[in-house]
């Protein structure tokens, strides 16, 4: 398949008011770029197949806690999903046909999941991006909690959430608490194309580091520490012009970034080269 089809198709997706984006709909068209055979609509049938069995499961009471813990047993312990604990980096785990078929995921993947079934028995949520870690959370009225589908669906309150934010960077870390808000549909599959690409840096697998890096600027072109990514990608392939042109666009929109410095080091080697005979 062409990438320039669900490239495009994911664009359309996310012309849409927020809460009208199809957000399974978007993870697959990102997926389709791995997986050009793939069938978008037979996930989206197996979401549809899984909710209808979770419907029959819910409780009788109209109540947030009881339906979390009835999408819990059936997701966790009736269908077995997990967390990829032995392979976290395989890219397999950040594709949600892939997370579908193997029950397998991380925690942006696996809230992705629990986010789709939610949504398909009537019980509203919200992905939340914690730093290092994903969660989801009700979005019902005056209801602060969230859910831990990594781990296997576990309800953490704001406290437990700074805890872990110390767990992870150390005592000094403070959690603002804007990070605890409900993302857009935008911001989710940023998040998902920005594992993909450090997954794909680290194997060494540029070309499709830079692929993950095409789409999160195709949309959220302004990503800067994108563009300035891709330009050092650019940089280290030898694909000078390319990578000119990202660093200096970087520098005009960030020309007091941290790395600034840095970045004109490299621009001023590019044109070293450029100009030698």
């Amino acid at each position: 398949m062409n990438t320039a089809l669900p490239r495009e198709l994911l664009c359309q997706e996310l012309q849409k008011p927020s809460d009208q984006v199809d957000l399974a709909k978007a993870a697959l068209y990102l997926a389709q770029e791995e997986y050009p055979d793939l069938d978008v609509d037979q996930p989206l049938a197996t979401l549809d197949q899984m909710a209808e069995a979770l419907q029959r499961r819910l409780p009788p009471e109209d109540y947030p806690l009881k339906i979390i813990h009835a999408i819990n047993r059936y997701l966790f312990e009736e269908l077995t999903f997990r967390g990829s604990e032995l392979d976290y980096y395989d890219p397999r785990n950040s594709f949600l046909n892939e997370v579908l078929e193997r029950r397998l995921g991380i925690p942006i993947t696996l809230s992705l999941v629990y986010l789709e079934l939610a949504k398909r028995v009537g019980f509203p949520m919200a992905g939340v991006g914690l730093p290092g870690h994903f969660l989801i959370r009700p979005t019902l009225p005056d209801m602060v909690l969230f859910v831990d589908p990594f781990n296997q669906g576990e309800v953490l309150f704001e406290q437990d959430c700074r805890d872990r934010v110390r767990q992870m960077f150390g005592e000094s870390a403070r959690l603002d608490p804007q990070v605890l808000e409900p993302i857009s549909p935008t911001d989710f599959l940023v998040r998902m194309l920005a594992n993909l690409k450090m997954i794909y840096v680290q194997r060494r697998d540029v070309f499709k580091a830079l692929q993950a890096i095409d789409r999160i600027m195709l949309i959220a072109p302004g990503a800067m520490g994108e563009l300035r990514d891709r330009g050092l990608l650019y940089y280290q392939q030898g694909l000078l012009d390319d990578a000119y042109r990202d660093l200096d666009r970087y520098l005009i929109e960030r020309p007091d970034a941290a790395d600034a410095f840095e970045i004109r080091r490299v621009l001023a080697q590019i044109i070293r080269v450029q100009d030698q005979p």
